[in-house]
């Protein structure tokens, strides 16, 4: 028989190896967003199981279920074993950014002004616009994906996402890691071990299960032995059924998405792409060759399809195609994990995973993830670039203040920057230098991953000398401070007409932004620094 016309073989026991590391992958990100939203924000429970995960998993299950498809049908046109299926999941740095930056306070605006069961829906919806604006995106973006990243510098790209890496996957994990620093540590030492130092575990084990378990049975242990720093609560044995069922309740959410949340959303679609492109190359290289546009369509669509059914997570193939082909995993892995994730945002046993898995036993994988894309982002840009990368890192640590200062008093110094003096007497703080370091804060946090893209993109031009670049770049972020896509004055972070808000703020930081495009672009035009004149016009 010719390997023209015979049947390749596209599940092997490697598929098993390569199943458990996906699905756990995507298992975790289920975890974190119920986490962030029942544990952190006080979200109803059967809102985020029934309402979010059906939806989410669906979009796993369709992404899969295709990426699946074009495994086999690349084996049979070549003919080959070892052709391995492009592994799909919710992505984990959106999936956190969407919680904390879009449903948290979407739920805590919702609750000023409505009951709280009422509050969680509109949020509900909100997520649900900004799942389907990001899709749309995403689609339209297939087509030309490849043309942002000539667009924008390398540091901007994988800076940004850097950046949440080091503040919202690297510093918040640690504190859920040493919230119970037995089971914390224990679970980071593991994946220390096995993905970082790549030492093998007994029986080529994976090590996120690995990991996740031995935190696990830590926890609960050291829990029924009251050793735990805080009181265990067992999770219900119960698994809510619930269909992933279309629904238009994301018009609702629509206007309130687009006003304030447009800005958040648009560049974690556009980093997917991106990633999409990349991971296509990686898995080409690696000998599986994928049409970037096919990879590209299926993420987007799975992205909306999840979006218009409730889900809260976009898709996105993953980096690690060429570790699950060293596993052996060739097509049955990401139909494994399509199945497994999908039937359970279904019949509810996924979201019962996701309630049992103890969130210090969770965060070192996601600190992993931080270190990942932390590494990427320094070490895929070129080594001059290095101030550009650390530069747009930076708004990303001021999320995480945003967060911290989120919780106090109410949510009040979320206003410090629209209204200093109400602020203080909210609060009850007399020190305005400390009110107006706090406005900064949250200013920078607005619109902090486009914030970022463009602040790594504008260090990057001016490290290679393309100054008129760099100058269009700040002229950029001049416009968009001016109209709050960046940089908004309001607490919750929206859009607006610089004239219609009672602050001078947006003024002035976007003339900032003027002034310093202007002074770029005079140097570029009077040509004062040695070879200036010809790289800023982009002649090398």
């Amino acid at each position: 028989m010719t390997a023209a016309v015979r049947t390749p073989r596209w599940f092997s026991f490697g598929d098993i190896n390569a199943f458990f590391g996906l699905m756990l992958d995507n298992v975790v990100n289920l975890a974190v967003l119920s986490g962030i939203l029942v544990g952190g924000f006080g979200f109803p429970a059967d809102i985020v199981f029934t309402r979010m995960f059906p939806g989410t998993a669906l979009g796993v299950l369709l992404g899969n279920l295709v990426y699946t498809a074009m495994a086999i049908r690349l084996a049979r046109r070549t003919g080959r074993d070892d052709v391995t299926a492009m592994p799909l999941g919710t992505d984990t740095p959106s999936t956190i950014g969407i919680a904390l930056a879009v449903l948290g306070p979407a739920f805590i605006a919702a609750k000023a002004t409505m009951p709280e069961r009422e509050a969680a829906i509109l949020a509900w919806q909100v997520g649900m616009a900004t799942m389907v604006l990001m899709g749309l995106f995403k689609v339209a973006m297939s087509f030309v994906g490849g043309a942002i990243g000539k667009w924008i510098p390398a540091a901007g790209l994988l800076g940004s996402i850097g950046g949440v890496g080091v503040a919202l996957l690297g510093t918040l994990q640690l504190g859920e890691i040493y919230a119970e620093p037995v089971v914390g540590m224990v679970a980071l030492g593991l994946i220390l071990y096995a993905l970082v130092a790549r030492i093998r575990l007994p029986f080529q084990a994976p090590a996120v299960l690995v990991a996740v378990t031995v935190g696990s049975v830590l926890y609960y242990g050291l829990g029924a032995w009251g050793l735990t720093v805080h009181p265990v609560v067992v999770p219900e044995a119960s698994m809510l059924f619930a269909l992933p069922i279309p629904t238009t309740g994301f018009l609702t959410g629509m206007p309130i998405a687009i006003r304030e949340y447009l800005p958040l959303a648009l560049p974690f679609a556009i980093l997917t792409i991106v990633g999409g492109i990349n991971v296509t190359e990686s898995a080409r290289l690696a000998g599986d060759d994928y049409r970037t546009r096919d990879i590209l369509l299926t993420e987007a669509l799975s992205t909306l399809v999840a979006g218009i059914c409730g889900g809260m997570s976009q898709t996105t193939p993953y980096i690690g195609h060429p570790a699950y082909k060293a596993m052996g995993g060739r097509a049955g892995y990401t139909l494994l994990t399509g199945l497994f994730v999908g039937l359970g945002g279904i019949f509810g046993y996924v979201g019962f995973m996701a309630a049992l898995l103890p969130r210090p036993a969770l965060a070192p994988v996601l600190f992993f993830i931080g270190l990942e894309i932390t590494s990427q982002a320094y070490g895929a840009t070129p080594r001059r670039h290095m101030a550009a990368v650390t530069v747009a890192i930076l708004p990303s640590i001021a999320v995480v203040v945003q967060i911290l200062l989120s919780q106090v008093y109410n949510g009040a110094l979320m206003s410090a920057a629209l209204d200093p003096a109400a602020t203080m007497q909210a609060t009850g703080l007399t020190n305005p230098a400390f009110i107006q370091t706090v406005g900064v804060m949250i200013m920078l946090a607005s619109g902090f991953i486009v914030t970022a893209m463009l602040w790594g993109a504008a260090v990057a031009f001016l490290t290679d000398r393309l100054l008129v670049r760099a100058s269009l770049t700040l002229l950029c972020c001049a416009v968009l401070a001016l109209f709050g896509f960046i940089h908004s004055v309001l607490p919750g972070g929206g859009v607006y007409l610089p004239w219609a808000v009672p602050s001078h703020l947006p003024y002035h930081w976007s003339a900032a932004y003027l002034a310093l495009a202007a002074v770029t672009f005079g140097v570029a035009f009077r040509g004062e620094a040695s070879g200036i004149r010809h790289q800023a016009s982009g002649v090398e």
